[in-house]
């Protein structure tokens, strides 16, 4: 395992509970928008991979009330919350550019604010493995960094983390070259308890 995924992992593992209150603290977040344009597009128990999904809520929670879904994330903490949370899905402990599935498995995968913690320079290979993931016509749905952050920040809520990405122009490229046609390419600002962040929000039909 690198050096970045010691960092998520173990920041992850100490912030799981400040970062699931501090979240919550973001009222303006417009995930539930996305969900509702990929839960449009697929039938009740689609199979659908969350990666990076965390303490499980409200993704996770949201997608298993319809569809069969596996959760993945790098830290044993927050599965556990999530285990918790959501006892209707399945999670498997991973990192997310190191698991492995066969070709085809999903009809569906969502990445919400995950894919910034791996290094910018895996995130086009990252990209090409979800492709292959997918079955024919399947959707990738995601929250990406929009800047060009590239390094730990030091304090994050009380421990260092990871952060990585790029500006949506490159993020698109990326997406494109891995076969992804894109139906939602929507650069989102929100009001974080220490100040606005913008993601870059994409919904992708492989």
């Amino acid at each position: 395992m690198s050096d970045a995924r010691k960092i998520v992992e173990a920041g992850y593992d100490s912030s799981a509970q400040r970062y699931l209150e501090w979240s919550a603290r973001i009222t303006d977040d417009p995930r539930q928008r996305f969900l509702a344009e990929l839960s449009g597009r697929l039938t009740d128990g689609a199979r659908v991979l969350d990666l990076g999904c965390g303490a499980g809520v409200p993704s996770t929670a949201l997608l298993a009330e319809h569809h069969d879904v596996l959760g993945v994330d790098v830290s044993a903490t927050q599965l556990a919350l999530a285990r918790r949370h959501v006892p209707g899905a399945r999670f498997e402990q991973a990192d997310m550019t190191a698991v492995s599935f066969p070709d085809g498995s999903f009809d569906a995968v969502t990445a919400f604010y995950s894919v910034l913690h791996v290094p910018r320079e895996e995130q086009g290979a990252l990209f090409g493995r979800i492709a292959r993931w997918l079955r024919p016509g399947g959707w990738f749905l995601a929250a990406l960094g929009c800047s060009e952050a590239n390094g730990v920040e030091d304090d994050w809520l009380g421990t260092p983390m990871f952060f990585s990405s790029h500006a949506p122009a490159e993020n698109r490229r990326l997406l494109e070259a891995a076969g992804f046609t894109l139906v939602v390419d929507e650069p989102v600002t929100i009001r974080e308890p220490e100040g606005d962040a913008t993601f870059h929000w994409v919904l992708g039909r492989a």
